[in-house]
């Protein structure tokens, strides 16, 4: 069985969990849910390939956006592949899908943040061409 890319329906969302734990390990369930009941609305989408046992094996959640930097753009979120489904492919198969979907939706750049601790990530997207244009920062507020 080839793997293959599907959206995520509201009701499929908690099924992604256990494998977007991996990237944001400080998320509990339930505030997991709150965001995405949150994110949903206004865009974000939650894309996912999974095992042939159905099992959620990689995740990629985008939303398209329009700014004045990147204009109309597509920006991933997340991005994570079930530590055990690693190196199958899945993580260039939703980047894929990804840079299709903002192709069609008119978009002219794919945009993302990635951890400077995440080397094996950045070369990851870097092979993939994209670019360091810059640093993306933060701020906590109290």
């Amino acid at each position: 069985m080839t793997a293959s890319v599907v959206e995520l329906r509201p009701e499929e969302l908690s099924e992604a969990f256990p494998v977007v734990r991996q990237l944001h390990g400080e998320l509990d369930e339930r505030k997991y849910g709150d965001l995405l009941s949150q994110m949903a609305p206004n865009g974000y989408r939650m894309f996912a390939v999974r095992e042939p046992s159905g099992e959620v094996a990689a995740v990629l959640g985008m939303q398209i956006l329009i700014n004045l930097y990147y204009e109309r753009h597509a920006y991933v979120y997340d991005l994570v592949v079930s530590e055990d489904a690693r190196s199958k492919g899945y993580g260039g198969l939703l980047m894929d899908h990804a840079e299709d979907l903002a192709r069609r939706e008119g978009c002219r750049y794919v945009a993302l943040a990635c951890g400077r601790e995440r080397e094996g990530a950045l070369r990851f997207y870097e092979g993939r061409g994209f670019e360091r244009p810059g640093y993306s920062m933060r701020k906590k507020l109290s």
